[in-house]
């Protein structure tokens, strides 16, 4: 196997990594909070500490990351991430599944910018996109995070047993791994004063609709099966298929986006990709059908599966040697966003119906759509520099 393909194949194990982790806690939350005897109410709040510190660990991932090279902090953040990843098995109150928390998200939040950064650098010397085939299998990580986490509470397997075996082999998986990864610290070095510059506004710009794009994938992933249930009158059975309908398609197109960014290039995946998305999240909203809404949100998810991809590597390509300080701004902001997404639209349903609400992203998904054609002025900046 070539060092290319065995960085590759690195990639993908860190995306399927960290999915799985991830994914694996939000198996566990009902125990978690069944086990610290808190509230619904309480651990939402709780729940933002985790987003803040994925927050802070973007942050301080894109600066490190510039400066120590991607070869050296990936496998590092892969297992601070694991250590963190098991703290909120052992909590026993909310002060101590807070403070877990907060930890969880800065190494998540590590993990997440450098895999990424380390996705551009494998994208850059493929010259061929394959960006979204790596957040596919993050996908597919939180899939074998629900089987395992299904079987292990089978098994009656404490929080803190399950979450400390993943960690366990996280770390190992993440030491064993980084050895294939390329090593491209002497580009960055050469390139640092790119660092020091004022940040371009079209980073700004791409992590603005990086944010819109995925406030309107958080919005359909928490509300989508309370939509069929509460509007439409689904049983929770059949309700839980909004989300199944969104998901899998999510996944199955980011599997194929490659290759179709490859044919038509990024302004159209990200521009037909939007509005194919707000399309979606429209027929499902206005559906008076179960049926058509679940149609509706399979939609959806094809249509937004390869568009926050494109942002990300079209971030990463723009200043080699800054690429992980701007794949951080947009990767977090665009977390922001997605997080924002699902209290945005409990906050407009105290004044509307819930499919009413789910306007506002289809609103998002148009601008993205519109707005599209900063993909392109990156590229065209890129050829002129080259």
């Amino acid at each position: 196997m070539s060092a290319l393909k065995a960085a590759r194949v690195a990639t993908f194990t860190y995306f399927g990594l960290n999915g799985f982790l991830l994914g694996l806690w939000l198996v566990h939350i009902p125990t978690v909070e069944d086990r610290t005897g808190i509230t619904h109410a309480e651990l939402g709040r709780l729940l933002l500490l985790l987003g803040l510190g994925a927050f802070i660990g973007m942050r301080i991932g894109g600066k490190i990351t510039d400066r120590l090279g991607v070869k050296f902090i990936v496998p590092v953040s892969g297992v601070l991430c694991s250590i963190t990843a098991a703290l909120p098995g052992f909590a026993v109150n909310q002060w101590t599944l807070g403070a877990a928390l907060l930890l969880f998200g800065v190494g998540n939040g590590l993990m997440d910018v450098t895999m990424n950064a380390h996705a551009v650098v494998v994208e850059r010397h493929y010259q061929r996109p394959v960006m979204s085939a790596f957040h596919a299998t993050w996908s597919l990580g939180g899939v074998a995070a629900a089987l395992t986490g299904a079987q292990t509470l089978g098994w009656e397997l404490s929080p803190a047993v399950t979450l400390t075996a993943a960690g366990v082999l996280g770390i190992v998986v993440s030491l064993a791994t980084g050895r294939l990864l390329l090593n491209e610290k002497e580009e960055q070095h050469a390139e640092a004063q790119t660092v020091k510059r004022k940040v371009p506004r079209k980073i700004w710009i791409m992590a603005v609709l990086a944010a819109l794009v995925m406030l309107s994938e958080g919005a359909a992933n928490d509300w989508s099966v309370l939509h069929l249930q509460d509007i439409l009158g689904a049983s929770p059975q059949l309700a839980a298929f909004a989300y199944g309908a969104f998901a899998t398609t999510m996944t199955v197109g980011r599997l194929l986006a490659d290759r179709v960014t490859a044919k038509v290039g990024s302004v159209p995946v990200l521009r037909w990709g939007s509005a194919i998305g707000a399309v979606g999240i429209a027929t499902a909203a206005l559906s008076p059908w179960i049926w058509l809404a679940l149609v509706g949100w399979a939609i959806a998810g094809i249509g937004l599966s390869g568009t926050v991809p494109q942002l990300f590597s079209a971030a990463g390509h723009h200043e080699p040697g800054a690429a992980a300080a701007n794949v951080s701004r947009v990767a977090g902001l665009g977390y922001l966003g997605i997080l924002a997404g699902p209290a945005v639209i409990g906050w407009l349903t105290h004044v509307m119906p819930l499919n009413y609400a789910f306007l506002l992203p289809v609103g998002f998904c148009l601008i993205a759509a519109l707005s599209a054609n900063v993909l392109k002025a990156e590229h065209a900046e890129e050829k002129v520099a080259a």
